[in-house]
């Protein structure tokens, strides 16, 4: 974040840069079913791009840089793209495509966040108008929320 900044700026509204998301995990179901709970427990219009990056193309269990790839480059509105993932390889399948360098839009990070709660925090936080540092933070800042 720049010195002075908040890491907000006039939300995600139209015409606004914001900060996308994905949300890789190994099930297409449960990265789309994580998608549409932040985009719920988010609330009202002006979200920020969030998409689901899950399973294989041919619908199995697995990773696919291909959908992840895809998914980040329709998010990306020029702000940063916040890549959270469920486990394991999914991560490995992240850090390879941010190592190439060419596969992902620039600006595009792995956030180090628990995968429900996270993708909640991110989601609002970007569309609040939260810069990539501000989404990132919000999200890792989720492994803090005590449930018991």
């Amino acid at each position: 974040m720049a010195p002075g900044s908040t890491g907000f700026g006039a939300g995600a509204g139209a015409g606004a840069k914001s900060v996308g998301i994905v949300l890789v995990s190994h099930s297409a179901a449960v990265a789309t079913a994580v998608a549409e709970l932040a985009r719920g427990l988010a609330g009202g219009g002006g979200l920020a791009p969030i998409l689901p990056a899950g399973g294989t193309p041919d619908g199995g269990l697995g990773t696919s840089s291909e959908l992840i790839a895809e998914a980040a480059k329709a998010v990306d509105r020029g702000a940063g793209v916040a890549i959270l993932v469920d486990l394991g390889s999914a991560v490995l399948t992240v850090k390879a495509l941010l190592a190439e360098g060419d596969e992902l839009p620039e600006g595009s990070r792995l956030v180090d966040a628990p995968f429900v709660e996270g993708a909640v925090a991110a989601l609002v936080t970007a569309s609040a108008g939260g810069d990539l540092d501000a989404v990132a933070a919000a999200a890792s800042e989720a492994y803090a929320y005590r449930k018991a």
